[in-house]
């Protein structure tokens, strides 16, 4: 049977702002995929269909997952609040089937079904403040370079766009919507009106107008979004209205309009029109200088030339040849992530390799100290092959990071106790780097005093006696942290690696979307023969310092 992917936005989140497809889409589903709190708003629509939730930032992994369920014949609704177009899941479905190479009318169907964006919800309650150009800008920094939204924020300021700002501020990110006030003032009065709207048309909605320059001292957060006015929007009985422009084109308060139709489209009543402009010092300019009679320059021209000035302007170069659209103004590069380290056992770097390190971080990239005995890298670069190639020309191992399979080991006492070394490197080449639900970190020891603490990770396994012992189902964080079970004892050297692939295979499988491996175990009760065990559940009162 051919599976359906069906991304539906359902806009505000209450039932009488959700479009009858989406509700419909949502009521057909086998499979719903959702964010934590998209699941809780759409509860009263589900009718027995399985539901998969995720946290906040497991896009890409509800993506990955909505598409697997797809292709295994399932009719998937993956929700977004808002619209899914806009900051929401759409696109990330495609990204995810073009990387697998599908193709319209071949593989899975797919329907996006829109739904109100946040900018269209949060202006209905503040007035009108939308009725001109507008744009819209997220100041998350997740997935986007800070110095890139930055700058799209100053060119919008510039260009007296009205803004709407999504997820302006969360527990972490503070000091963005600072510096976006910042940039805004240098080209807005302070007492432009700005609406902030907290959960529009849901339980807690909260709405606020006040001005720029005031904007900060009220509550804003991550089911905020704020909407800035440009130079004509004003506040008329606690309402923001922007005007459309209308008083240019007839008087509100006359019955008999002093233009009419046809004479508000001449040059003289709208000086404005880019159709008819001429330019002194473009490209009309240089074609009268070649002795042709005046051209008039379109819109796509003066644009054109705007950017490469523009761009020209912020890399101090002169003016560009014309023509030439090289736009290195918004010229985007790649973030990259990796893990280095000098290796599986070798806990020891060089000084050549530090300095490479550091040269190759430079100034505005960043090396993070892990407790895995590794550096999380990262930095901006159009060119990671050449990255990671210089590292591993240098003797560093370099690894993905995020939600793959992890080998950590001990330095087996500086190698004096290496005689289960081939077996940890054919573990690594197997599974290093694998796809699996959520990060998963496998602990080898190289004998049965297991000092690197491979019982504590999700995956343990220490040599001892010439045979393996297999810990299943670690947790090393939170207030019941534990070791791993022990599954085995005298694992034959020569069935370790197999039985470990086949336990890591079967978690990327059939695990959940940010699913930890402990909670699989416990959730399959069965892996390779090796039964999980409950473990007693101790009740621990609250601390005093601590969430309730």
């Amino acid at each position: 049977m051919k599976g359906k992917l069906s991304v539906i936005g359902f806009g505000p989140g209450s039932y009488e702002h959700m479009t009858q497809r989406a509700r419909d889409a949502i009521q057909e589903s086998d499979v719903v995929i959702g964010y934590n709190t998209y699941v809780d708003l759409v509860r009263g629509l589900l009718n027995g269909q399985q539901v998969v939730r995720t946290g906040m930032t497991e896009e890409v992994s509800r993506a990955q997952e909505a598409v697997r369920q797809a292709e295994a014949g399932h009719r998937v609704a993956v929700i977004s609040s808002g619209d899914a177009g806009v900051y929401g899941m759409a696109g990330l479905i495609y990204e995810v089937l073009m990387e697998k190479g599908w193709r319209r009318g071949q593989g899975v169907d797919v329907e996006v079904i829109p739904g109100i964006s946040a900018i269209n919800s949060t202006a209905s309650l503040l007035g009108a403040p939308i009725m001109h150009d507008a744009c819209t800008i997220s100041l998350s920094d997740h997935l986007t370079p800070w110095e890139l939204i930055i700058k799209r924020v100053e060119a919008a300021a510039q260009a007296d766009f009205v803004i709407a700002l999504y997820n302006p501020r969360s527990g972490r990110r503070t000091r963005q919507i600072v510096e976006t006030q910042r940039v805004l003032l240098k080209y807005r009065s302070p007492q432009t009106p700005v609406g902030i709207v907290k959960s529009a048309y849901r339980e807690r909605e909260d709405i606020v107008i006040t001005t720029l320059e005031e904007m900060l001292e009220h509550d804003i957060g991550m089911l905020t979004t704020v909407i800035i006015g440009n130079s004509t929007t004003v506040v008329y009985d606690g309402l923001m209205v922007t005007p459309r422009g209308y008083q240019r084109k007839y008087t509100l308060g006359s019955e008999v309009q002093p233009l009419k139709p046809h004479q508000r489209l001449q040059k003289e009543a709208e000086p404005w029109a880019l159709g008819e402009q001429t330019e002194p010092d473009g490209p009309a300019a240089e074609y009268k200088a070649e002795g042709k009679s005046e051209k008039p320059v379109s819109a796509y021209e003066l644009a054109l030339e705007a950017l490469q000035l523009a761009d020209a302007h912020s890399s101090g170069l002169a003016r560009p040849e014309s023509g030439s659209l090289d736009t290195g103004l918004f010229r985007q590069e790649a973030i990259l992530e990796f893990a280095v380290s000098p290796g599986l056992a070798e806990k020891r770097l060089t000084a050549a390799q530090l300095a490479l390190l550091a040269e190759i971080v430079g100034e505005d990239g960043t090396m993070e100290y892990t407790p895995h005995h590794q550096m999380l890298v990262r930095l901006r670069t159009s060119d990671p092959d050449a990255v990671t190639s210089r590292l591993t020309d240098a003797g560093l191992l370099v690894a993905p990071i995020g939600d793959v399979a992890q080998l950590k080991a001990c330095d087996f006492c500086n190698m004096d106790k290496a005689d289960s070394v081939p077996y940890m490197e054919e573990l690594h080449r197997r599974l290093g780097g694998m796809r699996v639900p959520k990060e998963l970190k496998i602990g080898f020891n190289g004998c049965g005093m297991a000092c690197y603490g491979a019982v504590k990770e999700d995956i343990g396994i220490v040599y001892r006696r010439e045979k393996f012992d297999l810990f299943l189902g670690g947790k090393t964080v939170g207030r019941n942290a534990r070791p791993g079970q022990p599954v085995a004892e005298g694992i034959e050297p020569e069935r370790l690696v197999e039985t470990v692939e086949r336990i890591v295979s079967r978690y990327a499988n059939e695990g959940y979307p940010n699913e930890r491996f402990h909670k699989f175990f416990g959730r399959v009760k069965e892996l390779e023969g090796y039964r999980h065990q409950d473990l007693p559940v101790f009740q621990i009162e609250n601390a005093v310092c601590g969430d309730s």
